[in-house]
């Protein structure tokens, strides 16, 4: 999973991540093949060299080696201006269109089942940057079309509906990234689309997997798996203590 986020950012590009796997995915890409990735985490740290992995956003090495020491306020300001290209986020559930329930579980909110930490900057980012990255493992609780709250805008209900509600056009969930394939969206229905497959899962166990319709081509290509040198990297500079990536 983070091998295959880190490959969707590309050099010289902008994002915004929190920390876990959208951070290793990020440093991962910066040690490997976007040396000029301009990375931003929500507390402030704006364009780090990151040395070692995070545990929050708001730790000292998220401004290592940084252009500013910034505030939440200049984060959400360069989404607001258009100059984030990609968000990672996440989220306890998430519908075919790309929305997310990050809030609680249950039908009543003053006493739901489940509380989760609410959005966050999590519906700002999913709003104003131009494509939204999903990480999160695959299974039908999570992937379903019955969300117990809307906490972050993915295509709403379909095509035309973000710009409908004053969000601004062409941006939206792009990928879903999960431990059984990539996703896109088909850009005509707005609907969440099997790109890849990961080598060693069948088609049936992603399906299976899923609480709603895949789209899906007949042939679908196998996600390309890991290279040595991603794994080298990834185990002994960016995760060395397994806090991501496990000890498995």
């Amino acid at each position: 999973m983070v091998v295959a986020a880190s490959r969707e950012i590309e050099d010289n590009s902008t994002v915004v991540v929190g920390t876990g796997a959208p951070c290793a995915a990020s440093m991962l890409a910066q040690k490997v093949h976007a040396p000029g990735l301009f990375i931003m985490f929500e507390a402030g740290g704006i364009a780090p060299i990151l040395p070692t992995m995070p545990i929050s956003v708001g730790d000292s090495r998220t401004m290592y080696r940084g252009i500013k020491n910034g505030s939440m306020f200049d984060v959400m300001e360069f989404c607001q201006k258009g100059l984030v290209d990609y968000c990672f986020l996440g989220g306890a559930q998430i519908d075919m269109y790309g929305n997310l329930n990050s809030t609680m579980i249950g039908d009543d909110i003053q006493r739901p089942k489940v509380r989760f930490p609410g959005s966050g900057g999590a519906n700002d980012l999913a709003s104003n940057s131009w494509r939204t990255l999903v990480v999160t493992p695959q299974d039908k609780r999570r992937f379903t079309n019955n969300l117990h709250f809307l906490t972050t805008p993915g295509f709403l209900t379909g095509p035309g509906a973000r710009e409908a509600a004053g969000l601004p056009a062409d941006t939206g969930p792009y990928k879903v990234i999960t431990n059984l394939a990539v996703m896109c969206f088909d850009k005509e229905t707005c609907r969440m689309k099997v790109e890849s497959i990961h080598e060693g899962v069948s088609k049936e166990e992603v399906i299976e997997n899923c609480g709603f319709e895949l789209l899906m081509d007949d042939e679908i290509p196998t996600t390309h798996p890991p290279a040595d040198e991603e794994l080298r990297v990834l185990r002994e500079e960016v995760d060395p203590t397994k806090m991501i990536i496990g000890r498995g």
